[in-house]
């Protein structure tokens, strides 16, 4: 991973906190740790943040890659602390905090903050060993991986472009399938929900991106806003598919959603779909640096609300209408900071989000429809070139 890493608001919570070091203490599913680190392994290793660089502990198997790979500053193996000694003499858990307290002392760092997901043993072992630990009130890591470089920014839209391939697969086998007795056939056999998010797996694997789930819910199931849907997809019925790939490189995640229709799926639900489409071009309007997402969610709850459809802003015990904020921050993660919701905060110029409001009733079925942005200092970019439109449409 290239990101050029600008960790000065960490170095100046140390320094406010008199702390000499930050350290996390996991695998690189923690995005925190992937990020500053610029590596990944399977197993937990370590990242010292330091005045003077970033300072990497790992395991004999990971420090070739390591001292190539990653981003750090300084790479050490366990060895170089006789960790199999400390094992034989102490055993496992002792033997790493041992290890670790001595990795620390190499660095001149007797007090560290930590994240919140720092683990607990790991922490008290340290204070066994005379390490200050401090658990951070707050994800400072998050709040700058928040603001995306233009590198970020490349993967991102990568991300999104293998995202619409996989949507445009989704949307063909729809557009070209047989109806018969209302339910959409391919090759003679039912076109499953379960059909097409393996079809959309596989292009995302041609584009090398991956995910783990995706959802095409048709009916009442996309009433539920993650009901993964299964079976059967139906005609006249509204067909919502969501899909967040993950780019098997890089880690960047990318987010779209769009609503089908094959057939005729009523007026109210054409209505839906019209408000649906106007309450997120409002909110992708409202989208600027010095903005809230509280101000973005605002908007879009204004034309729910101005339609007649309930929000859980005009009520927040409803089950139905706009029962969701209107987005969320994508990168590493495929939730992280901002947040655009009746508590987000100031947007800044770099910040990736997703626009997604929806309206949902089981009675009518779901609509939601969502494009991936970059918030700039007069506006936004939008990440996704991928049409909007309810009849499904064959290239």
């Amino acid at each position: 991973m290239s990101v050029d890493v600008d960790l000065t608001p960490l170095y100046e919570s140390l320094e406010a906190n008199e702390l000499d070091g930050y350290l996390i203490d996991d695998d690189a599913s923690d995005s925190d740790q992937r990020y500053v680190s610029g590596f990944t392994a399977p197993d937990p290793y370590q990242t010292l943040v330091t005045r003077d660089g970033i300072h990497l502990l790992v395991s004999g198997l990971e420090y070739g890659r390591a001292s190539t790979d990653s981003s750090a500053d300084s790479v050490t193996r366990y060895s170089a602390y006789d960790y199999q000694e400390l094992v034989a003499e102490y055993g496992s858990s002792e033997a790493r905090y041992r290890m670790l307290a001595a990795f620390l002392d190499d660095h001149g760092v007797d007090s560290i903050a930590v994240p919140r997901s720092f683990p607990t043993g790991t922490a008290d072992g340290l204070r066994e060993q005379d390490v200050s630990v401090t658990v951070e009130p707050e994800g400072i890591i998050e709040r700058i991986r928040a603001t995306k470089t233009d590198w970020e920014l490349e993967q991102i839209r990568a991300s999104q472009r293998a995202n619409e391939a996989a949507m445009a697969t989704a949307e063909e086998l729809i557009a070209t399938a047989a109806v018969e007795d209302g339910t959409l056939l391919r090759d003679g056999e039912p076109l499953t929900s379960e059909r097409v998010k393996t079809e959309i797996e596989i292009t995302l694997l041609r584009h090398g991106c991956g995910l783990d789930d995706t959802i095409v819910a048709c009916g009442a199931d996309g009433a539920d806003p993650h009901d993964r849907g299964s079976g059967p997809l139906e005609a006249d019925e509204l067909i919502v598919i969501d899909i967040f790939p993950r780019n098997k490189e890089t880690g960047y995640f990318a987010d779209m959603t769009r609503t089908f229709a094959r057939g005729d799926p009523g007026e109210e639900a054409r209505r839906r779909y019209d408000v649906t489409k106007n309450a997120y071009e409002a909110a992708l309007e409202a989208v600027e640096a010095g903005v809230t997402g509280a101000d973005v969610h605002g908007v879009a709850c204004d034309v729910i609300e101005d339609a007649g459809y309930a929000t859980l802003r005009s009520d927040p015990s409803t089950e139905t209408g706009f029962i969701h904020s209107t987005g969320h921050g994508v990168g590493l993660d495929i939730h992280e900071e901002p947040s655009v919701s009746p508590s987000g905060g100031e947007l800044e110029a770099g910040h990736v989000i997703s626009i997604e409001p929806g309206i949902y009733d089981p009675a009518v079925g779901g609509v939601r429809i969502e494009d991936l942005v970059v918030v700039t200092e007069d506006g936004y970019e939008n990440l996704t070139e991928y049409r909007v439109g309810l009849e499904p449409k064959s290239e």
